[in-house]
């Protein structure tokens, strides 16, 4: 082969590489791979906390948070599981779980706390959705538990409307503030058991899905230091 030919070869293979690097099978590749189905609640428990294990370990894929995405989500979305999680601003489900727009149906309010609105919200999403999962998600030193055993220690009361969630909490803080160990820590997975116990006894439309298989209710606690989520309920 020439000298001629030999950089024209060349040029041709560069460019071909370069075609490849930036056409559509180079994207398909740096693309995230596609998350499995999800079908049941088992495999909803186990996507979460395989997400979870991604943000973890620095390995987020950030999934389906394009305009693109959102433009799909806009004729309808179907969310695979529910969050009822503090609104405490270090614990966004979507970031911890590393899910996208459309994945998950979030419920915050400060300490968690299934009331009436949050319960009427959680069954919207279980009957017109089909959700699969619901996480009850509390969090280590949570505010809103150490707002309700300072109020009970010195007998005072909340200033404004942060009395509500204080009273809110009382009689689920109340009975474990003398147990061993950390009572804020106490207090965070009394409160997540008691959650995670309102939802199926206060609501017929949870309580049947959950007695058909259809739909699992779980508690889980965040931990601040390490970004983990575990199983606590």
């Amino acid at each position: 082969m020439s000298r001629r030919s030999l950089l024209a070869a060349g040029g041709a293979t560069a460019v071909a590489l370069g075609a490849a690097v930036a056409g559509p099978s180079s994207a398909s590749a740096a693309a995230p791979p596609a998350d499995d189905p999800v079908g049941t609640p088992a495999e909803a428990l186990r996507r979460l906390l395989t997400g979870n294990h991604r943000f973890t370990s620095g390995h987020g894929r950030h999934p389906h948070q394009s305009l693109d995405d959102l433009h799909r989500l806009a004729a309808g979305q179907h969310p695979f599981a529910v969050t009822v999680g503090c609104a405490d601003s270090r614990v966004a489900p979507e970031v911890l779980f590393d899910q996208g727009l459309g994945d998950l149906f979030d419920n915050r309010v400060a300490g968690n706390i299934v009331d009436d609105l949050l319960l009427g919200s959680v069954e919207f999403a279980v009957e017109e959705f089909g959700s699969l999962l619901i996480v009850v998600l509390g969090h280590e030193r949570c505010g809103a538990i150490t707002a309700t055993i300072d109020t009970i220690r010195t007998g005072g009361t909340a200033p404004g409307h942060i009395g509500t969630i204080v009273e809110s909490l009382r009689p689920v803080v109340e009975p474990v503030l003398n147990q061993p160990g950390d009572p804020v820590e106490n207090g965070v997975r009394a409160n997540i058991a008691a959650q995670v116990r309102a939802l199926s006894a206060r609501s017929p439309i949870i309580a049947e899905k959950v007695h058909q298989g259809a739909l699992r209710v779980v508690g889980a606690r965040y931990d601040l230091d390490n970004g983990r989520v575990s199983l606590v309920a």
